[in-house]
């Protein structure tokens, strides 16, 4: 399978993709040139690529898109082989929820696959809760089309969690398609 891990600049993309991986991770960290700096000393311009195995017949390859909204050629290029995808939003982030709700539109008009949303940094001073993410993204309580899960990206048993959420919300959408 086919995996894409998508969201802003520092929701954790590249460090899920890091923490899972069963290869050496392939990616495309350069410098930032734009306001990205002040939020890290490098960032994803292409992609991250890893390789996971959750058992002997499903190995699902994971693509990490650029956060930038300037790259959003790539989210394209990316999401259009994709099997399923997780959106990360940080949740100690709020002033970026828009930015995540746009992206989420702008995935949601070039494919139709599942997707589930993965709340990050839920430790941090003056994070949301995972819910009210939820709600923030309009998703409210008893209207979930979604799957909402934290994720530390840099707990690989965290990480692996997500995975699964994601698969089994794959198979379960796909079955349903079949029906």
């Amino acid at each position: 399978m086919r995996i894409v891990v998508a969201g802003t600049v520092g929701a954790g993309k590249t460090t899920f993709v890091r923490t899972v991986s069963e290869i050496d991770v392939v990616d495309t960290e350069r410098k930032p040139t734009d306001l990205t700096a002040d939020v890290k000393d490098s960032t994803t311009v292409g992609m991250d690529f890893g390789k996971v195995t959750l058992n002997p017949e499903m190995v699902l390859h994971i693509y990490g898109t650029p956060g930038q909204i300037r790259f959003d050629f790539m989210w394209e290029l990316l999401i259009s082989k994709a099997h399923a995808y997780i959106l990360l939003v940080a949740a100690h982030r709020p002033e970026e929820f828009a930015t995540v709700r746009q992206m989420l539109w702008f995935l949601q008009n070039q494919v139709q696959i599942p997707l589930i949303l993965g709340v990050t940094h839920t430790d941090c001073e003056a994070a949301w809760s995972v819910q009210d993410v939820g709600y923030a993204m309009g998703l409210a309580e008893g209207e979930q089309l979604l799957p909402i899960v934290a994720v530390n990206a840099n707990v690989r048993k965290s990480v692996i969690n997500a995975l699964i959420v994601l698969v089994e919300h794959y198979m379960a959408q796909t079955q349903t398609t079949l029906s």
